[in-house]
């Protein structure tokens, strides 16, 4: 029953593929990549009974590539395709630049998510392994959504403190993410869950 769709919201065109019945489950993927990196768990969702939407982020996937990115924007997109497609308290997943395009969906918009669990995200871009390297390697690319990681985000503390929905936050034990990062994300959110995966890197857990 998958279907692929396409819909226009905050300005910008986003491919998502629909499948399944039940309450809804958004999946939202990581820096350059598409939805269809998340597809086992999407079947696996599917077939526990959810109505699973997979989308491809603004200039991402098989949506037309931007000049400038920023999560934020991908953020109210985000909220966007929830009024667009009345979706109503969907549950999300967000792995990489989608946990953290899913931090701040319910930052900016309160009370939208049901709940999340994000994994490999980061909220400063110190919270990556050897920033400095990474910044070096990215920033000789001339690459804009690549380059939107060194700079962006800049979540705080405070903004953390005020999610309210139920969070899970995952990420490997050999992660790109700091360990002491991920802890501190999970202990910055109130009543927040820990999860690391012993053994995983940043996407051998998805």
């Amino acid at each position: 029953s998958r279907k692929v769709k396409r819909v226009k919201v905050n300005g910008v065109g986003l491919l998502y593929e629909v499948a399944g019945k039940g309450k809804p489950v958004l999946l939202f993927h990581g820096n350059g990549g598409s939805h269809e990196a998340l597809e086992t768990t999407a079947g696996q969702l599917v077939r526990a009974g959810y109505k699973v939407y997979a989308i491809d982020s603004r200039g991402q996937g098989a949506n037309e590539p931007l000049k400038e990115y920023h999560y934020r924007d991908m953020a109210e997109d985000m909220y966007q395709f929830c009024r667009k497609l009345s979706i109503h308290k969907p549950a999300v997943y967000g792995w990489s630049d989608g946990g953290i395009v899913a931090l701040l969906l319910e930052i900016m918009h309160p009370g939208t998510l049901k709940m999340m669990v994000i994994s490999g995200a980061n909220v400063k871009p110190q919270g990556v392994v050897n920033y400095e390297q990474f910044k070096r390697d990215i920033l000789s690319q001339n690459n804009p959504l690549a380059e939107m990681m060194v700079w962006e985000p800049n979540i705080t503390d405070r903004q953390l403190a005020g999610i309210k929905c139920p969070v899970m936050v995952c990420a490997g034990s050999a992660d790109l993410i700091l360990p002491e990062h991920t802890r501190h994300i999970a202990d910055a959110i109130p009543g927040a869950e820990l999860r690391i995966v012993e053994g995983e890197d940043h996407g051998s857990y998805i």
